[in-house]
Order: structure tokens, then C-alpha cells, then sequence
């Protein structure tokens, strides 16, 4: 079969081309920025679009004239609206304009990855926009079937359960918020597992199935097992006030506008508040066998050091970002206070009033914009790069102008060193997938 998966360079689609290759299915991907899944599956077709755009009918019968599917996979979602993403439009706009264009063009099986609490009436609009999806695909002539997964445990690993990983490698301390919620887990290969025996005929089509472990467990002991995982000892457990959560929830929205994707916003800490839960039985009698536990899951991902790399890592990439971002910012500031300093410093060695200022004024700017531009996840590579050039121009014309600033007592120059390294792990850390 052709196959057309939607958000295919995400945590599951990545595993379902992975898994349709195998079963030798022809796969076209598509996406808003394909440059790079396209290096790492080139067997796979790709189209680039943005789905929030692809909103009516004929947006998405070129789509479908250009990749030609015998069924559809979608594995595209938007956990909360932000500056790249409207979760209504990619959710259920776009979704129903996809299914009047299949249908016209005589698709023959769609297969819809949705959320376990998706409904029109849920909470968050991620839910409502998913359940209103999943209400108008049942309502198509399409050959459809729906596949709940619960929390996705992968190789691979971002939003929620990157943050999990970086909870259970906290050091020293084991913090929690939401202890007690339930949570069913499922390991992605599962799902696209399930995916292929959807295509193949073997599940009966025209039916939603939850894709979950049988049994839920707490998220304290899911944050334990992935702390063994990771080969870490048993911590204390540190219970964070719902209110400090909140708080974290409401900043997050805020970086959510300035491109970041954070799994602390208030979407994921209220799912996270309301449970992670499916009902298992309908999957088993369709198939006659369950999925892996949490426990067959972790045994079957290997835990090495660049697991434990990544969990320790991942709650320090926003520090690394925020302490760039106030030490050029506040460099900057202090060169505009106080510019005759800073100008003195360049004319004792010789250079003329006039150029130094400039110099001055110059590099101050140069550092504000930097210092405010790293914090826009958009311009995070080049706002690192310039710092990176800057540094070294300012460790060179140092270096040549004044070299006695090297044994300077407070070490003007010896401290760009640690914000040059700083950079430079910013720009190491960029790639959110």
C-alpha cells in the first residue's frame, strides 16, 4: 500500500514510517519542515506543508493528488496554541477538510492517533479538538479506525516524557507534583504495530481502542522504575505545592509565544492532573493479546549513557539559555551606564575618542540584541553563533589592543571563556527532536 502519514517526524510518526517500511508499504510524510527526517528516512517520500494552513478541501486534494495514498495516518497534534501552532486548526480544522478531500478522492483506510480522554466535552482544548476530530471521522463513508495510545514511552524522547526522564534523574532529591495519578503507559512500537494490523485487516475497522497497559500505576512509581532505568538510586520524594506548578504552568504559556514548546505548560500539567487511563479490553479481544507493560517497555529500550546525558541535561538546557540571555543583556546595559569607562579603557591604549565610542556603543547593542534574542526559540542557533563570533572578536581585539588585561586581577578577558563554553553548549543543545 501507499501510505500518507501526517506529523511523521514526531514521536510516533516516526516509528510508524519505521514500522510500514518494514512491512514494505510505500510511505510519503508529510510536515512543516522535513529537511531533516528526510535525511534520516530517505527511503520515505516527503512533502513539506503546514497543516494549520491546509484548512479546506482543496488545499488537501493537491496533497492527495501529489502523494497518492490507499490510506492516511494521523500522527499530527498540537498540545497548546503558541506562536507556531493553533491546536484547533490542526486538530479539527484541518482534519475535517482532510476527510471531505479522502473521501472525494476515494481513500481507502484512515487511521486516526487520538488521546485516550478525548471528547468534545474534555477540558483542554488539545481534547476537545481531538474528540471533535474523532466525532466527525466517525461520522465520514471512510473506512476509519481510531488508536488511543496513553503515555508513549519511546527511545526517543521530548515533551512530557523527556520531562519525566529529567524528573526521575534529578539528583540527590526526587520532586513530584500529581504523585498519585494514574497513568498507562504503551511503548511506541506498539503503536505502530497496531497501526500495520489496522492496514492489514486483522483489527476490525470502524472502532476506537484505547492503546494502554492493563494495568494504570501511579505516577510516583512510573518516575521510580524510569530512576532505576536510568540506574540511579532511590531519592527522597519532595512533594512541589500545586501552586508552585501553577506558576511554572502560567510562565511556560508565556515562552509558549516566544516559540517554546515547553511540556510545563498548563495543557500538559492539567492532563498530567487528570490522569493518563484507557480501558484495555476492547485492544485485547480485537487482537487476543495486550501491550507491554511499563516494565517489558523499559526492557526493551536499552538505558546507556546517553540516556542518562539527555535526563540530566534536559532541565538544564532552559538555565544555560536564561543565564546567556541575562549575562549579555545585563553587559550590554552596564556599557550604556557607564560608556566613558568603557571608552577609557580603549583610548589608554591608543585609540581615538571617536572610534572607541563607537566601539563601545556598538558592542552594547550588539550584546543587548543578542542577550534578547536567544530567548526566541526561533533565532536560539543564531543568537548562539553570534555570541560565539562576538566572544572571539572581543577575546581577539582584546588580545591585541590591551593583552595586559589577561592578568588583569578581575580578569575581564579570562571570563569571557565559561560564557564562550556556555554558548556553545546552547548551540550543542538546540535540536528539540
Amino acid at each position: 500500500m501507499r501510505i500518507l502519514v501526517l506529523g511523521a517526524y514526531g514521536l510516533i510518526g516516526m516509528a510508524v514510517i519505521r514500522r510500514l517500511t518494514e512491512a514494505d508499504h510505500a510511505v510519503v510524510g508529510l510536515g512543516r519542515n522535513t529537511n531533516a527526517a528526510a535525511r534520516m528516512w530517505p527511503l520515505a517520500g516527503w512533502i513539506n506543508a503546514d497543516i494549520s494552513r491546509l484548512t479546506s478541501p482543496d488545499s488537501w486534494a493537491a496533497i492527495l493528488r501529489e502523494a497518492k495514498p490507499d490510506a492516511i495516518i494521523n500522527c499530527a497534534g498540537a498540545l497548546q496554541d503558541g506562536v507556531r501552532d493553533d491546536v484547533t486548526r490542526v486538530q479539527h480544522t484541518a482534519m475535517c477538510a482532510l476527510y471531505t478531500a479522502a473521501q472525494s478522492h476515494g481513500l481507502g483506510h484512515f487511521i486516526q492517533i487520538s488521546a485516550t480522554r478525548a471528547s468534545s466535552a474534555a477540558e483542554t482544548v488539545f481534547q476537545r479538538s481531538k474528540g471533535d476530530a474523532d466525532a466527525a471521522l466517525q461520522k465520514t463513508a471512510l473506512e476509519w479506525t481510531i488508536l488511543r495510545p496513553g503515555l508513549v514511552i519511546s527511545p526517543q524522547a521530548y515533551g512530557s516524557t523527556g520531562l519525566l526522564r529529567a524528573l526521575a534523574a534529578f539528583p540527590l532529591l526526587q520532586p513530584l507534583a500529581f504523585a498519585d495519578r494514574p497513568l498507562q503507559t504503551v511503548h511506541v512500537d506498539d503503536v505502530a504495530t497496531a497501526v500495520v494490523q489496522v492496514l492489514g485487516g486483522s483489527v476490525q475497522s470502524k472502532q476506537s481502542y484505547d492503546l494502554v497497559e492493563d494495568q494504570p500505576q501511579p505516577l510516583r512509581e512510573v518516575v521510580r522504575k524510569l530512576r532505576a532505568w536510568l540506574g540511579y538510586a532511590p531519592a527522597p520524594e519532595i512533594r512541589v505545592p500545586h501552586w508552585i506548578i501553577a506558576a511554572v504552568g502560567r510562565i511556560a504559556d508565556g515562552l509558549g509565544w516566544l516559540g517554546w514548546r515547553s511540556p510545563m505548560r498548563t495543557t500538559a500539567l492539567t492532563e498530567m492532573a487528570a490522569g493518563v487511563t484507557g480501558d484495555p479490553a476492547p485492544w485485547r479481544a480485537a487482537t487476543g493479546a495486550g501491550l507491554s507493560s511499563l516494565d517489558v517497555t523499559l526492557q526493551r529500550i536499552p538505558s546507556t549513557v546517553q540516556e542518562r546525558w539527555f535526563a540530566r541535561l534536559y532541565l538544564l538546557k532552559p538555565t544555560v539559555i536564561a543565564t546567556l540571555s541575562v549575562f549579555w543583556i545585563v553587559s550590554g546595559l552596564v556599557a550604556f551606564a557607564a560608556p566613558e569607562m568603557a571608552t577609557a579603557v580603549l583610548t589608554s591604549r591608543g585609540v581615538d575618542r571617536m572610534p572607541a565610542h563607537i566601539a563601545v556603543i556598538g558592542g552594547a547593542f550588539s550584546d543587548v540584541t543578542l542577550g534578547l534574542a536567544i530567548v526566541f526559540r526561533r533565532w536560539l542557533k543564531t543568537a548562539s553563533l553570534g555570541m560565539i563570533g562576538l566572544t572571539l572578536c572581543y577575546l581577539a581585539g582584546g588580545t591585541w589592543l590591551a593583552p595586559d588585561l589577561w592578568a588583569d586581577p578581575l580578569g575581564p578577558l579570562v571570563k569571557t571563556l565559561p560564557a564562550l563554553t556556555l554558548a556553545l553548549v546552547a548551540l550543542a543543545m538546540a535540536e528539540d527532536r
